[in-house]
């Protein structure tokens, strides 16, 4: 449920007695309405007309639904005549994106972080039948038996959400192009397109596997076998998530599955031409040929 006076997205917990209460955790949950985005081209649009004629029925049947998404139709065509199907609008996209990006909140050094840091001097409380419930900033290993107790979603940084995030940023960069800038991180002054906001998470995500100035790699942490024995300290482990603040990896250390689309993040704005891109559309993008006039 979105909340206009914080400008940002929570659940919503229903009450025996009918009553609701939006339980104000700056979560994943928050960011990941942003990533229900998609671009048309101009010749999708042409080959599907009627599917087309459709979704503005079905938009024009829910109108209170269609007040907050992003417009979409005819007269809202982005860069290239692209349209774009999106659940946030210019507005919330702006003010969600000013948390994200926010280092003091979700944007950690390795990437987005599944809980806003806000909450590590701010947890967030919850009394409901006598009892209470509380969540804070965790942003290594849980401290309750949830899933396990090994798996935690209140502050460490998951590889599939984040890769979910940067596609949902390239897809508003292929409408918007150079119109929309953004401050990252915020409050740093610097402004980026939407482009260069998604490399900035792709490149601190690759930072966890990099070493740094000192030889070290944020992956390994204080395991001093992995970070100076030469028989290990290359041999790369893809953890299930990683430390909110230092990159450390977590969980299972063989999570490859969804953990290895970091590789697929350094191919990516490897091969991308963002100019390409908002000429020709995504298939564009990775055409390495001269540039066709």
């Amino acid at each position: 449920m979105w909340d206009e006076e914080d400008g940002f997205y929570y659940d919503v917990l229903r009450l025996p007695d009918g009553s609701a209460t939006r339980l104000k955790v700056r979560s994943m949950v928050g960011l990941l309405p942003l990533c229900a985005a998609t671009v048309t081209e101009k010749w999708q649009r042409e080959r599907i007309p009627r599917a087309m004629a459709q979704l503005q029925r079905r938009l024009n049947r829910i109108p209170e639904l269609a007040e907050t998404m992003h417009p979409t139709g005819p007269g809202h065509l982005g860069v290239a005549d692209r349209g774009i199907i999106a659940l946030v609008n210019p507005e919330r996209l702006r003010r969600i994106l000013a948390k994200m990006l926010d280092e003091n909140e979700f944007m950690g050094p390795c990437g987005i972080r599944s809980l806003s840091k806000f909450h590590q001097r701010n947890p967030f409380v919850f009394h409901v039948n006598g009892r209470q419930y509380r969540v804070d900033y965790l942003p290594a290993e849980s401290n309750t038996g949830m899933f396990g107790g090994n798996s935690n979603w209140r502050g460490p940084v998951w590889m599939p959400v984040n890769a979910l995030i940067i596609r949902a940023l390239l897809n508003f960069y292929l409408y918007y192009g150079d119109n929309f800038t953004i401050e990252c991180p915020t409050g740093s002054g610097k402004r980026m397109n939407l482009y260069e906001v998604a490399k900035e998470i792709a490149d601190r995500l690759a930072r966890i596997f990099l070493r740094d100035e000192s030889g070290r790699r944020p992956v390994y942490g204080g395991t001093e076998k992995f970070q100076t024995d030469p028989h290990w300290r290359d041999y790369i482990l893809f953890y299930e998530y990683f430390h909110g603040d230092n990159g450390a990896g977590l969980g299972a250390s063989h999570q490859t599955g969804w953990t290895g689309l970091v590789a697929k993040t350094i191919q990516l704005f490897g091969l991308l031409d963002a100019r390409r891109a908002l000429e020709g559309g995504k298939q564009a993008a990775f055409d390495r040929g001269p540039r066709r006039n």
